[in-house]
């Protein structure tokens, strides 16, 4: 019964989640990326402002529900084994999220675009925030298949 109603919300939340990250990596941030500082100052405003709280909500709704399947699903090791991988990495993404793209996005918010500090360029947040984005993603993704697995597994 727990699995039946919670796998399903797991697999959207985690799908909505890896969604919105690859999302941004092959639209919104090519986009960004290319922009010249005042724009781009504009837009990463703007952007982070649209996936919070959803985003989150979504990836520790993930974390939650994969550490619920992972300790009491009735199902084989291997399902749960799964469930435990995706919940690891579904809390890393948090992790990363929070540590390395959150503090990037606050400074963001407090620059005026068309104030930019005179330094603005050797702190140009860009390779950095993109790379971390790109790790996001990635783990993101791979929650999913992990949880993806999981339900093969069961079907």
């Amino acid at each position: 019964m727990l699995t039946n109603v919670l796998l399903p919300l797991v697999l959207v939340g985690n799908g909505l989640a890896a969604g919105v990250l690859v999302g941004t990596l092959l639209g919104a941030w090519q986009l960004m990326a290319a922009a010249p500082a005042p724009q781009y100052v504009r837009m990463h405003a703007f952007f982070a402002t649209k996936f919070d709280p959803f985003m989150p909500i979504c990836l520790v709704g993930t974390v939650v529900g994969d550490a619920l399947l992972a300790a009491l699903a009735d199902h084989t090791g291997s399902v749960r084994a799964l469930h435990a991988l995706a919940g690891l990495v579904a809390l890393v993404t948090v992790t990363v999220s929070i540590v390395k793209n959150v503090p990037v996005n606050k400074w963001m918010r407090t620059l005026d675009p068309d104030r930019l500090p005179t330094d603005f360029d050797d702190r140009d947040p860009r390779r950095y925030w993109g790379f971390w984005n790109r790790v996001r993603s990635f783990l993101a993704v791979t929650a999913l298949v992990a949880n993806c697995a999981a339900l093969a597994l069961v079907l």
